[in-house]
């Protein structure tokens, strides 16, 4: 195997292992954040749209996060 085909193998495999614990943490504090701004409990709509807001932007955070630190590794 060459090296970037590594680099992007340990990509994938720390982004999508990091990514249920960031995705949790981020909706976990948008659904407070949101609570204590409106001062009162969601209904679940609007919880199923901040865990779906979580989730893509988890995806995106994870991955730049991968590939930042897996660089740190190759450079």
């Amino acid at each position: 195997m060459n090296i970037t085909t590594l680099f992007w193998f340990w990509v994938v495999v720390l982004g999508a292992l990091l990514f249920l614990p960031v995705s949790n943490l981020m909706h976990v504090l948008s659904v407070r954040r949101l609570e204590k701004k409106l001062q009162r409990q969601l209904n679940a709509n609007e919880i199923a749209g901040q865990k779906k807001r979580s989730y893509f932007i988890g995806i995106f955070v994870c991955l730049l996060f991968s590939i930042l630190f897996n660089y740190q590794f190759i450079a």
